[in-house]
């Protein structure tokens, strides 16, 4: 399970579909609805709220407008109604890491879409989160120097 931090412009269509179908998942894990992954780390960030489905579906939100402004048919019935006004914390290093591990998946699987993101310096976050300065997050898994 993959919850980007990054702002969902920067994903290719296969990426903006796996976000949305794994944040949907992720949503019946919060509401208890399913036994697989409830322990996962990127889901402990919303776990902690108070509402934790409504800061998911603010997350998911922000990854629908931008399915729709690219044409696709997502069912805007899978969230909502209600959206927290919360924001989370997400560290600059976390952006970044995040950044390079997308690109690398990116240019084996769309180049033009990589192109498009391998010069970006200061990445955006999906507005549910407020970026702040920091190092990689420690719920994330690095597998290797290289990805840092």
């Amino acid at each position: 399970m993959r919850l980007w931090s990054l702002h969902p412009g920067y994903l290719d269509s296969a990426g903006l579909v796996a976000c949305w179908r794994e944040g949907l998942l992720a949503r019946k894990v919060l509401k208890g609805e399913t036994h697989g992954y409830r322990n996962h780390p990127q889901l402990d960030r919303f776990k902690a709220q108070p509402d934790s489905v409504a800061v998911l579906d603010k997350y998911l939100l922000a990854v629908l407008d931008d399915s729709i402004r690219r044409g696709f048919k997502f069912n805007r019935n899978k969230i909502g109604p209600n959206f927290s006004e919360l924001q989370l914390l997400v560290t600059r290093g976390q952006l970044e890491f995040e950044l390079h591990h997308l690109a690398a998946k990116l240019k084996l699987r769309n180049v033009e879409q990589y192109e498009k993101i391998a010069t970006i310096k200061s990445p955006l976050a999906n507005p549910v989160f407020r970026v702040i300065e920091g190092d990689i997050e420690s719920w994330e898994k690095v597998l290797t120097k290289s990805m840092q």
